[in-house]
């Protein structure tokens, strides 16, 4: 009897079908880190952002993503959409940071899938305290404009360290101006809403923490002539 004995698995050399698909994405990732995808201000685009010697997924803020110098970003999972990806995200850290203030040389590119396997959570690890990025504050601007075009910018509240925090305040003064609208300035409609606090523009906020926005407003309407 002659016994034949087959061996198990691949000739040498050849790779399964689960070792190929990683090799094809550690190859699609060198290709992805070689050749980065231009990013461009004001697309909306997410980006991939430099945090120490990982490489993160980051969403822009509609809005304040035009800046050559510095954006405001969120880093999220590299799944973000999915469930799981939510979950082990919170698990890391990333939905505790908030909007962040990035400087455009910290951004690679725009953000690919192959960039996934860079990331801190692709290594299990949650992200570290110090990301080398700022919060990026908010500030809430009361404006005035005609019914027949322009205006202008009547009081600006900031900063702010939470977006909803500036959001209360919002809501709080368009409370105050729905109730005493025949007697706001006349010709104009006023509105109170939230927008990325300008650093640029600082000495020309009031600071929200130290008087009551309310009173504030007061002293820009008496101001204006209401």
């Amino acid at each position: 009897m002659i016994r034949r004995f087959r061996r198990c698995g691949h000739a040498p050399g050849a790779l399964t079908p689960e070792d190929q698909a990683v090799v094809d994405q550690f190859r699609g990732m060198l290709a992805a880190v070689r050749s980065p995808q231009p990013w461009t201000p004001g697309h909306g685009q997410d980006v991939a952002v430099r945090v120490g010697p990982f490489i993160e997924r980051a969403h822009t803020r509609p809005g304040d993503d035009h800046g050559t110098e510095t954006i405001a970003v969120a880093l999220v999972h590299p799944d973000t959409g999915h469930a799981e990806g939510y979950l082990h995200g919170r698990q890391l850290g990333y939905t505790d940071r908030g909007w962040l203030r990035c400087e455009t040389t910290a951004i690679l590119g725009t953000w690919q899938p192959a960039y996934a396997m860079l990331t801190h959570a692709a290594a299990n690890l949650p992200l570290p305290d110090d990301v080398g990025m700022a919060p990026a504050h908010y500030g809430v601007h009361v404006e005035a404009r005609r019914h027949d075009g322009p205006g202008y910018t009547l009081l600006r509240l900031g900063p702010y360290t939470q977006t909803w925090l500036a959001s209360r305040d919002a809501d709080r003064l368009n409370t105050e101006l729905a109730g005493r609208a025949a007697t706001v300035v006349p010709g104009f409609t006023m509105t109170a809403t939230t927008a990325p606090f300008n650093f640029g523009d600082r000495e020309n906020y009031s600071d929200p923490y130290r008087t009551d926005v309310a009173v504030l407003m007061d002293a820009a309407l008496t101001g204006a002539g209401a």
